[in-house]
């Protein structure tokens, strides 16, 4: 027998979870988005021609790469801090410092990576 919740929209959209809210949603973002990233890879090279190097310039331009790590490396982070919970139970009262440290790991790395993807798509880098 499941729960019956009877939220509408505008209930539902006005809801402020804050921090876990957040990363839940990212998380199934970063989910979906890397399920994008391979069907259209798999796309590409179904097509092959023409077609196949027009997906292809697609998902090798940098703005599009700059969402898919986006994407991919939160899932990992926050993947990693969901499975240390699972493991450690007693760690759960301690969620919102882990989604802290989450944050305080996630922000440097991307940086880095934002910067080298930029700075070799303006063709300065390597």
């Amino acid at each position: 027998m499941g729960i019956t919740r009877n939220v509408g929209l505008m209930t539902a959209l006005r809801y402020k979870g804050q921090g876990p809210m957040l990363t839940f949603v990212l998380h199934r973002l970063g989910g979906m988005g890397m399920a994008v990233f391979i069907a259209i890879h798999m796309l590409s090279s179904f097509l092959g021609g023409k077609g196949g190097q027009f997906v292809n310039a697609i998902y090798e331009h940098w703005s599009f790469q700059l969402v898919i790590f986006f994407f991919v490396l939160f899932h990992a982070i926050n993947g990693l801090r969901i499975t240390i919970i699972d493991l450690l139970p007693k760690l759960l009262e301690y969620q919102r410092e882990a989604i802290w440290v989450e944050w305080l790991v996630f922000i440097p790395v991307y940086g880095f990576a934002v910067f080298v993807i930029v700075s070799t798509a303006l063709g300065s880098g390597g």
